[in-house]
């Protein structure tokens, strides 16, 4: 039981830190590349189906017109997004640990925050990523900014990680 226990908390705390590590790489140390990312996306730049679902692009704002913000805005959206997921699930997996030998009702409460930390990551992968950028932006027809696998993957592993840590522990 209590190894059970421990597995799901480290899960949870394995996502943590690469929704930390995401964040620091997203806002600090790479910022222009995956800032670049969002905006060949959101320009629909580099599409193999031409200007046939252009209408959807957000295209080369310049500085010049103040328009140029809305991509960093975005951008900004999104490493919120991850930052909140960590939050939660740092939350989460301490106070898993926390609850490690407690009887199991009182660690099946401690589970909540990193159920919605998976959740709220799972949410951004899937509607962020696949949904928005992939069909609304049309990203699955860049062959160089095409993030749909790495984030389905995303959605994959998370959704695993959920689906253990809600299961009842005895």
């Amino acid at each position: 039981m209590l190894s059970t226990r421990i597995c799901k908390i480290a899960l949870v705390a394995s996502v943590a830190l690469f929704l930390f590590i995401v964040v620091l790489n997203n806002a600090i140390f790479d910022y222009p590349s995956n800032y670049g990312f969002v905006h060949h996306v959101l320009a629909m730049d580099t599409l193999f189906s031409g200007d046939s679902q252009s209408w959807r692009a957000l295209r080369d704002p310049t500085p010049d017109d103040g328009s140029w913000w809305f991509y960093h805005i975005f951008y900004a959206t999104i490493i919120m997004w991850e930052a909140a997921a960590c939050v939660l699930c740092t939350v989460g997996a301490w106070k898993l640990w926390r609850n490690r030998t407690a009887p199991a009702a009182a660690f099946a409460a401690a589970k909540k925050l990193g159920l919605i930390g998976l959740s709220v990551s799972m949410l951004q992968w899937f509607v962020a990523f696949i949904t928005v950028g992939g069909e609304w932006f049309l990203m699955w027809q860049s062959s160089t900014w095409n993030g749909q696998d790495a984030a389905f993957r995303m959605f994959a592993c998370l959704g695993i990680i959920l689906l253990f840590l809600n299961q009842p522990d005895e």
